[in-house]
C-alpha cells in the first residue's frame, strides 16, 4: 500500500478543510446517536414496557442505575404534561437531532469535495508538469497512449478513492462510538458481537488480496487500449489506405475482450465482500435476538433497552460495510497509483546542475569534442554516435547527410540536450552546454522539422507559441519572410483562424510554412532544420525552401536533409555513416572524393 499512501501525502495540503471535515464527521454522528437514544422514551412512553421505579432511583455511570434513573425522570414528566406532550417533546427532539446529523453530513461532504478536488488538481499538475521535464528517451520507450491512460483512467481511480476517503474519516468514529454504546448497555450481547467479527474481517482481507492483483492487470490492461485507440486515431489514414480496418478492429477487440474479462473477475471480487459482511452481520444479529430475547424474558435486560441495542448494532453494520469498500477502493487505487508513481519517478536524465550558468546569446562557435552517444547503457557496443568531431563557427550553413539510420537526427538532438552524450562534451561559446542552464541554452535555438508541431489553436497564437503578449504586425512580419502571409490572409479569420488539431486543416506545405514563420518570429541566432521539406510536393518544397533560404540568412544553421538538392549550397557538408562522420566538406569536394556522399547523389539523380 506504499503507492496510495505517498499519494495521500498530498492531504498535508488542506489541513483546514480536513480539520473541519473531521468536526462536521463528530457532530454528525453525535446527532445520529441522539436520535437513537430518543427511540427509548418513544417505545417505553407508547407500550410502557418497564413501568414506573418504586423510588427515584440515585444516577450512577452504570447501565442498569442510570436507565432507572431516566426511566423516573420520564414518567415524572409525563405525569404533570401528560402522554401526548411527552410524545411531541421526544418526537421534536428525534426530528431536531435527524435535521442536524444530515446538515452536519453535507458540511463534512462540501469540505471532502475541495480536498478530493483539491488533491486531484495537484496530482494532475505535477505528472504534466513531470511529463514536459522528462528527456524525450523516456518517451521512445513508452506508448502515449498508455500514458495518456495513467493521466486520466488511473487518476480517475485515485479520485474515487479519495471520493470514498469521506469513510476513513467518518466510519471510524461511528463504530468506536456505537461499539462503545453495545458494551455499556449489555457486555454479554457485545460479545457475541466479538465471536463473528475476526472470521469476517480475515474473509474481507483474503478477498481484497485477490482484489489487488487483479485491479493491477486491470489497470496495465486499460492502458494497453487506450494505446490502441490513440494509434489508430492518429493513424486512420494508414489504415484505411492499407485496408486493416478489419485486422486493427480485430486486434482491438482481443485487448478490449480481455480487459473486460479482467474487469468481470475485478467486479465479482469487489462485490464479494458486501455479501461476505451481510451474512456475518446476519449471524451475529439471530444469535443476539436469540440470546437477547431469553434475557428479556428472564429479566435480566429490559425490553426498551433490548430494542435499543438492537437498533444500535443495526448501525454499526453500515460502516463496516462503508470500511470494506473504502479498502476495495484503496486496493484498486494502490494498483493504479503505482502505475501514476512510475512517471512521477522517473528519472530526470537530463539534470540542470545547481548555479547553472546562463548563456549570453550566441557569439562564436559550436564544437563538438570526442562526442559517442548510446541510448541505454546496457546497449553494449551499439553506438548510436562514435567520436564526433566537428566545429560550427557562427554564420555557417551546415549539412548533415547520409543513410537512414546513420544518427543524423540524434547528433542535432544532443544540441539543445534532448539527450546528453554519453562521453565527451559539446561547447556553445567556450561553455560546456552542461553547465548552462537548460531554458537559457534552448532559448538560443529555433527548430523546424519535418514533422510540423502545431496546436489546436489560432494561427496568430502558434506562430507567437511561448509569448502571451504579442504585436500583429511582428506575426505578419514573420509570416511574410516565411511565405505563409498570402494564404494566412486568405482565411476566413485571418490569423485568428483554428488551425484545427495538430493543423490538420492546412495542407501540408502550409503547416511547414507556419512552422518557419514561428522560428523566424522567436528571432533565435541558432536554427536546426530536421528534414524541414522531406514530406513535400514540389511546388510545396520551393515555396518552403524560400522561405527557408530566408530564415537562415545571418543565422548559424544546422541542416538535415534527405533531398541533397536542397544543400548543394552549404558552407560545409558533413556526411555520417553509421554513428561516424566519414567525409566532411563542400559539396563540389565531396564529389570529387568519389565516397558515400557521391553514391547518394547520384541514387537522387542530382542534377549538377
Amino acid at each position: 500500500m506504499k503507492p496510495i499512501k505517498r499519494v495521500l501525502l498530498y492531504l498535508r495540503y488542506f489541513p483546514l478543510q480536513i480539520s473541519l471535515n473531521a468536526i462536521f464527521n463528530l457532530l454528525h454522528v453525535a446527532f445520529s446517536l441522539g436520535s437513537y437514544v430518543l427511540i427509548v422514551p418513544f417505545v417505553e412512553l407508547m407500550f410502557g414496557l418497564n413501568g414506573v421505579p418504586d423510588v427515584e432511583p440515585e444516577f450512577a455511570f452504570n447501565q442498569r442505575q442510570m436507565v432507572d434513573w431516566a426511566f423516573w425522570q420520564l414518567y415524572q414528566y409525563k405525569a404533570v404534561k401528560g402522554v401526548w406532550w411527552c410524545l411531541l417533546v421526544v418526537a421534536a427532539g428525534y426530528i431536531s437531532c435527524s435535521f442536524l446529523s444530515n446538515i452536519s453530513r453535507y458540511m463534512a461532504q462540501f469540505f471532502m469535495c475541495r480536498i478530493r478536488n483539491g488533491l486531484v488538481e495537484r496530482l494532475r499538475n505535477d505528472i504534466y508538469k513531470k511529463i514536459t521535464i522528462l528527456p524525450v528517451s523516456f518517451f521512445n520507450s513508452k506508448r502515449r497512449g498508455d500514458l495518456m491512460s495513467r493521466m486520466s483512467n488511473d487518476l480517475g481511480d485515485i479520485d474515487w478513492c479519495v471520493e470514498n476517503l469521506q469513510s476513513v474519516l467518518k466510519e471510524p468514529i461511528q463504530i468506536l462510538v456505537f461499539t462503545s454504546i453495545l458494551l455499556f448497555v449489555s457486555w454479554r450481547l457485545f460479545v457475541l458481537f466479538l465471536l463473528v467479527l475476526p472470521p469476517g474481517v480475515w474473509m474481507i482481507v483474503r478477498i481484497g488480496k485477490r482484489l489487488k492483483r487483479r485491479s493491477q492487470r486491470g489497470q496495465n490492461e486499460l492502458g494497453g487500449l487506450t494505446a490502441i485507440i490513440e494509434e489508430s486515431l492518429a493513424s486512420l489514414k494508414a489504415i484505411k489506405s492499407f485496408g486493416r480496418e478489419d485486422d486493427r478492429e480485430g486486434h482491438f477487440r482481443k485487448a478490449n475482450s480481455d480487459y473486460a474479462h479482467t474487469m468481470v473477475k475485478v467486479t465479482r471480487t469487489r462485490e464479494l465482500s458486501g455479501p461476505m459482511s451481510e451474512i456475518f452481520g446476519t449471524l451475529a444479529l439471530v444469535m443476539i435476538l436469540i440470546i437477547g430475547g431469553w434475557q428479556v424474558i428472564d429479566g435480566s435486560i429490559q425490553p426498551s433497552i433490548f430494542i435499543f441495542f438492537v437498533i444500535i448494532y443495526a448501525r454499526v453494520i453500515p460502516p463496516f460495510n462503508a470500511l470494506v469498500k473504502m479498502y476495495n477502493a484503496l486496493l484498486k487505487a494502490n494498483a493504479s497509483a503505482e502505475r501514476f508513481l512510475e512517471v512521477l519517478d522517473a528519472d530526470e536524465v537530463i539534470v540542470e546542475k545547481p548555479g547553472a550558468l546562463q548563456l549570453p546569446p550566441f557569439s562564436d562557435r559550436i564544437e563538438y569534442r570526442d562526442v559517442s552517444f548510446r541510448y541505454r547503457a546496457d546497449d553494449g557496443d551499439h553506438w548510436v554516435l562514435s567520436h564526433i568531431n566537428l566545429v560550427v563557427p557562427k554564420g555557417m550553413t551546415v549539412a548533415v547527410v547520409g543513410p537512414s539510420g546513420a544518427g543524423k537526427t540524434t547528433m542535432v538532438d544532443l544540441l539543445p540536450r534532448f539527450y546528453d552524450c554519453t562521453s565527451g562534451v559539446i561547447m556553445v561559446d567556450g561553455h560546456e552546454i552542461r553547465d548552462l542552464n537548460i531554458n537559457s541554452l534552448r532559448s538560443q535555438f529555433g527548430l523546424v522539422s519535418q514533422n510540423c508541431i502545431l496546436f489546436n489553436d489560432s494561427v496568430a497564437n502558434n506562430i507567437a507559441f511561448g509569448v502571451e503578449d504579442y504585436n500583429l504586425e511582428d506575426i505578419r512580419s514573420a509570416a511574410r519572410i516565411a511565405n505563409a502571409d498570402e494564404f494566412i490572409s486568405a482565411m476566413p479569420q485571418g490569423y485568428d483562424t483554428p488551425i484545427g488539431d495538430r493543423g490538420l486543416n492546412l495542407s501540408g506545405g502550409q503547416r511547414q510554412r507556419l512552422s518557419i514563420a514561428r522560428a523566424v518570429f522567436r528571432n533565435t541566432p541558432i536554427l536546426i532544420l530536421d528534414e524541414a521539406t522531406s514530406a513535400l510536393d514540389s511546388e510545396s518544397e520551393r515555396a518552403v525552401q524560400q522561405a527557408l533560404d530566408a530564415l537562415m540568412k545571418g543565422r548559424t544553421s544546422i541542416v538535415i536533409a534527405h533531398r541533397l538538392s536542397t544543400i548543394r549550397n552549404a558552407d560545409m557538408i558533413v556526411v555520417l555513416d553509421k554513428g561516424v562522420i566519414v567525409e566532411q566538406g563542400t559539396h563540389d569536394q565531396l564529389l570529387a572524393q568519389e565516397g558515400l556522399y557521391k553514391k547518394l547523389v547520384d541514387m537522387q539523380s542530382f542534377v549538377k
